[in-house]
């Protein structure tokens, strides 16, 4: 059992060529591994027909959060090119009759890290003033910007969505970015990075879906830069996770306790979705509904209380993602189907294939 918490044992080389740089030519084109989490056994199919795994009475839970344009680039008093990555969505502290004044938690990529009071220029009708210096490299900040225009519009037009590192655009983000690194149910802005595994479903697949019986909701986790953060633990089990907003309706929640009761299966669409279930049950495994903040952290050993089954994408080596994937269908079994995956040239990460791990034979 030690070696489901060494670090080492959730490695695997990757070929740089098997990482996705852009999506499938359509969102349900992927390839779709398809993981036995009780036995092991593989088998390998297209997304688009990840139907043929889903029951009448099924309910498919997915995390709606939306990503926003995150990455602004601007100049300082001096000159100096600057780039700024919000952590989070900006909260309005100040609401002039002019201008309003909204405070965010960043990361500031410049020449020399700009001091308390230095003024950043993000676009002609937005700044920024650096508040307050944070460990970790991090910098407080309040932008600035008229009343004219909302937050989200400034966002928009001077804003980059704010692509993972592992994929490369010498000129920023495309406009097909803009559209494919969100999923098609995308609802509620505050995400830095988009839930994944939800990016291969369509308007089309999903009527699909919900036309054979199946029913389909949404939670709220707006996914944080944390989900990058690398573990450096060598024992996984002193690994300290990140924090992430998560929020549940009451008619998800009676929804997802409705079909549990009546032996539905509940599949989380991607890790964001099993952190806000699990983290959202009481000891019996209902749901509650509400807002709150969730640093639930999913290892081996871990006893699922909500889901039964998993849609997810490929993983990072040593990754806290792939801890909690590892808990529902081992350690062993997960890291073959990786090293199968690779040898059959699946591709991996934000933009790559797609795994079902599932109790289905």
């Amino acid at each position: 059992m030690q070696q489901e918490f060494d670090l080492s044992t959730y490695n695997y080389a990757l070929p740089p060529e098997n990482i996705a740089q852009h999506p499938a030519d359509a969102r349900e084109n992927s390839k779709l591994l398809i993981l036995n989490r009780k036995t092991g056994k593989r088998s390998h199919s297209n997304f688009k027909n990840i139907t043929e795994l889903l029951n009448p009475g099924d309910l498919l839970v997915a995390n709606n959060t939306r990503v926003f344009p995150a990455r602004l680039y601007g100049h300082k008093e001096s000159g100096g090119k600057i780039e700024v990555f919000l952590l989070s969505y900006p909260v309005e502290t100040i609401t002039g009759t002019t201008e309003i004044r909204a405070e965010v938690t960043s990361l500031i990529k410049s020449s020399k890290r700009p001091k308390p009071g230095t003024t950043l220029f993000l676009g002609p009708d937005i700044s920024a003033n650096v508040l307050q210096l944070l460990d970790e490299g991090k910098v407080k900040i309040e932008l600035r910007y008229a009343r004219d225009r909302s937050l989200a519009e400034l966002l928009e037009a001077h804003g980059q969505v704010p692509l993972p590192p592992y994929i490369s655009r010498k000129g920023g983000c495309t406009s097909n970015d803009k559209e494919r690194y969100q999923t098609v149910y995308a609802r509620n802005p505050g995400a830095v990075a988009a839930p994944t595994a939800g990016l291969h479903f369509s308007e089309n697949l999903l009527r699909e879906i919900q036309n054979t019986g199946v029913n389909f909701t949404a939670i709220t986790l707006h996914v944080g830069h944390g989900t990058f953060a690398p573990v450096r633990c060598e024992d996984i089990r002193n690994h300290k996770i990140h924090q992430e907003y998560v929020s549940v309706t009451k008619e998800t929640a009676e929804l997802i306790n409705e079909t549990k009761k009546r032996g539905g299966k509940i599949w989380a669409v991607g890790t964001t979705t099993v952190r806000t279930l699990e983290f959202m049950a009481d000891k019996e495994g209902k749901v509650l509904a509400g807002d709150d903040w969730c640093r639930l952290y999913i290892m081996p050993g871990y006893t699922f209380k909500v889901i039964d089954n998993l849609i997810t994408n490929f993983h990072l080596p040593e990754s806290s993602l792939l801890f909690l994937v590892s808990a529902l269908c081992g350690r062993k079994p997960l890291m073959e189907a990786y090293r199968d995956a690779i040898t059959r040239n699946y591709r991996f990460y934000s933009y790559g294939d797609a795994m079902a791990v599932c109790d289905i034979p």
